[in-house]
């Protein structure tokens, strides 16, 4: 048993780089070293949580430890994606954070109403990212755990 079972991936679905390399810098300042895979759009997403297209060759049973979602993204929004997300027996227990660079509380409330866990404001704070991740009891879900031996 290697370490990709036990070393779930996190899929961050962000189009913009800038934003994408905060997000990244965040995660590892948090000491989570779970592999980041990239999606960068809604519909590239939900190919590789349906293990469609490019990711048909992909093992179904291997979800993402969490979904870090950009609400803006072309070709699918986040909250279509999330949407189907939810919409699917597979992946709708799958914890879901938003990432929005949206002040309007509407888009936020869109996002808890769709089954969002948790949001986060864009461009990503260090200190927010934290807290999030706490909030969520994600900490203890995604945090590397270091085998003893």
């Amino acid at each position: 048993m290697g370490m990709s079972m036990s070393q779930r991936v996190i899929l961050l679905v962000e189009d913009n780089s800038d934003d994408e390399l905060l997000t990244l810098r965040a995660l590892k300042k948090n000491n989570i070293m779970n592999e980041v895979v990239v999606a960068r759009d809604g519909s590239e997403a939900l190919d590789y949580l349906f293990c469609r297209g490019e990711y048909a060759d992909r093992d179904p049973e291997l979800l993402p430890q969490v979904v870090l979602l950009d609400l803006k993204l072309p070709k699918v929004s986040g909250l279509e994606a999330l949407q189907q997300i939810r919409a699917n027996g597979h992946t709708k227990r799958l914890p879901v954070v938003i990432l929005t660079s949206s002040k309007e509380q509407k888009d936020i409330f869109s996002g808890y109403d769709l089954g969002a866990n948790s949001y986060i404001r864009k461009p990503v704070d260090y200190v927010e990212f934290s807290d999030a991740v706490k909030q969520l009891g994600l900490y203890w879900l995604i945090i590397n755990q270091h085998p003893s031996d």
